[in-house]
């Protein structure tokens, strides 16, 4: 004889579960949510990339940024405190993850001269000809205004960048690659032809473009005091 209960309880396992509505369906998985949460983080921060760039860090608006991403305003706290928190986290995911790749690259040995010619490229291609190009002159413009974002990017991106030439170019002075010393102190010089291009780009490329590796290659020969027919 057949156990009524046991039947109802079978009928009910074998019930599909019902999305909300009373459609049935799958329920979602965990990595699905999982995977649309990042889904809308990238969302946000490409958005917040092109109204920071349009707008400027003061004027652009989260209601704008969400706007572009195509969520509600609400939806950007879930993943950021306020709007510093959002241009820090654009910068940790755009710039610094070539800065860890610069710190870690197997360079020591190289010729110095080898080694500049292959930093001068990195920064056309991962740098002057990317994104990345409008966060530093975001900086360049705004940080005066927000000392407190400037910290976060001289010690995310800049501190670490002076660090790591230093290294290479005091290793270069004492192999007698680099013949000024002051190289070494002042990394920065390296570092010059790249800021002046990028302020350049922003004020003046419509009028008069500037060949940029071109720029950095001459700063260069300057530098190790070659000489060119050119």
């Amino acid at each position: 004889m057949s156990n009524p209960r046991r039947k109802t309880k079978m009928h009910a396992a074998a019930r599909p579960h019902r999305r909300p509505g009373g459609a049935p369906g799958v329920a979602p998985r965990p990595h699905a949510r999982e995977g649309r949460g990042v889904t809308k983080r990238e969302a946000i921060l490409a958005a917040a990339l092109e109204e920071f760039s349009a707008a400027g860090f003061a004027a652009a608006r989260l209601d704008d940024v969400a706007r572009r991403a195509g969520v509600a305003k609400g939806t950007i706290y879930l993943y950021f405190r306020d709007k510093e928190a959002l241009f820090q986290e654009l910068v940790r995911s755009i710039i610094s993850p070539l800065v860890s790749a610069i710190e870690s690259a197997p360079m020591a040995e190289l010729p110095f001269p080898v080694l500049a010619e292959r930093i001068i490229d990195l920064f056309v291609r991962e740098v002057y000809g990317t994104r990345r190009r409008d966060i530093i002159r975001l900086m360049i413009a705004e940080g005066p205004r927000f000392p407190k974002l400037a910290e976060f990017y001289y010690r995310e991106v800049v501190e670490r960048i002076i660090v790591a030439l230093r290294a290479l170019l005091t290793r270069a002075v004492e192999r007698g690659e680099v013949h000024h010393a002051a190289l070494a102190r002042f990394p920065q010089l390296l570092m010059a032809p790249g800021l002046v291009a990028i302020v350049w780009s922003g004020l003046f490329e419509r009028f008069a473009p500037l060949d940029v590796e071109a720029l950095m290659r001459a700063h260069l020969e300057i530098l190790l005091d070659q000489r060119s027919a050119s």
